[in-house]
C-alpha cells in the first residue's frame, strides 16, 4: 500500500525531528558548540523549555543541535526544516520558492531564505582539482541567457552567465560560474593535471594539455561518441540543470546563480546510480 513518506514522525513532530538531526549530528551524545564540553552536559526538560534544550555545565550556556547549523536563527519549527530537505533532495529539478511558500503557507521571505539556506549545506567548497591519474574527466560549458519572452528590449539575446562543468568519469561533478577569469583559468584551476581530458571541439579547449591527453569529438560532423571519448554525461546533465531553471525556478539572477548550480551538482553527486537513495540524500552531514 502506497504511503508518504512524509507522515514519517520526524516531519510531523517536533520532538522526533530534534531527535533525528540529534542522532546524527551527535552520534555519541550531545556536544556543546560554545566549548565543546561532552561529559558535563544535559538536556533540560522543564514545562515550558522548548524543544531540544540542553545546557553546558563547564559554560553554563544552554544550545540546541540547531547552533551551528543552516538551522540557526529560524523560528521556523525544525520539523518543517526537515520536509523542505526532503523535498531538495528528492526533486531532480528543485523546487521553486513560491511551491515552499504555498505548502509551508509561510511568507515568500521565510520560503526563500529555506532554499538558499539548505543550497549553502549542499555545496562542499571543495578545492581539490576534479580527476587524477588514470582518471577520464569531461568537460563542457553552457551558456545562461535571458529568455526571450521577458526581455524588454529588442536585439539578439545576451549570456546572463557562462558555467563551465567538470564531471570525473563514473564520480562528481563540479560545476563553476565563470568570473573575469575565464573558461580556461578556470578550467586549469579545477583540472587535475595527470587527468585525461575529453572535452568537444571547442577552441577554447584546444591546447589544454600535451597531446595524447586531451581528446575531443566534433559535435560539427555529428560526431557524438568515438569509443570512450565522449562528453554524454555531461549533456544529460545540462538538460537536468535548465530545464530546472526554465521550468521550475525560472528567473535566476547572476548573483545567485553559484547557489542553483551547486543544488544540481549536489543531486548529481547522490544521484540513484551510485547507490544514494532520497532517504540517504537528505542525510549527510553536507545537508544538516
Amino acid at each position: 500500500m502506497a504511503k508518504s513518506v512524509l507522515n514519517a514522525e520526524h516531519f510531523q513532530n517536533e520532538e522526533a525531528a530534534f531527535a533525528y538531526v540529534e542522532a546524527r549530528l551527535w552520534p555519541n551524545g550531545a556536544v556543546c558548540p560554545h566549548c565543546g564540553e561532552t561529559g558535563r552536559v544535559g538536556r533540560l526538560a522543564g514545562k515550558t523549555t522548548r524543544a531540544g534544550l540542553h545546557k553546558c555545565y563547564a559554560c553554563r550556556k544552554p544550545f540546541t543541535v540547531r547552533m551551528g547549523t543552516i538551522f540557526e536563527s529560524s523560528h521556523l519549527p525544525l520539523h518543517l526544516w526537515l520536509q523542505v530537505v526532503h523535498l531538495m533532495c528528492a526533486s531532480k529539478k528543485g523546487i521553486s520558492t513560491r511551491q515552499i511558500q504555498r505548502m509551508l503557507n509561510c511568507s515568500m521571505k521565510t520560503a526563500w531564505f529555506l532554499g538558499h539556506r539548505i543550497r549553502l549545506a549542499m555545496d562542499p567548497g571543495s578545492a581539490d582539482p576534479v580527476g587524477g591519474s588514470g582518471k577520464i574527466v569531461e568537460a563542457d560549458d553552457t551558456v545562461w541567457v535571458t529568455s526571450q519572452k521577458t526581455r524588454r528590449k529588442a536585439g539578439p539575446k545576451k549570456p546572463k552567465a557562462t558555467i563551465l562543468s567538470l564531471v570525473e568519469r563514473g564520480g562528481a561533478i563540479r560545476s563553476i560560474v565563470l568570473d573575469h577569469r575565464g573558461l580556461r583559468a578556470a578550467l586549469r584551476e579545477n583540472l587535475h593535471k595527470e587527468s585525461r581530458l575529453v572535452t568537444d571541439s571547442a577552441q577554447a579547449f584546444k591546447n589544454m594539455l600535451p597531446a595524447g591527453q586531451h581528446e575531443a569529438v566534433d559535435h560539427s560532423k555529428y560526431e557524438w561518441a568515438r569509443g570512450d571519448v565522449h562528453i554524454q554525461t555531461l549533456e544529460g546533465f545540462f538538460s537536468v540543470f535548465k530545464r530546472g531553471l526554465i521550468g521550475v525556478y525560472q528567473h535566476v539572477d547572476k548573483a545567485h546563480l553559484p547557489r542553483y548550480t551547486a543544488e544540481f551538482d549536489f543531486r548529481f553527486n547522490h544521484r540513484a546510480k551510485l547507490g544514494i537513495d532520497d532517504t540517504q540524500r537528505r542525510t549527510p552531514p553536507s545537508t544538516a
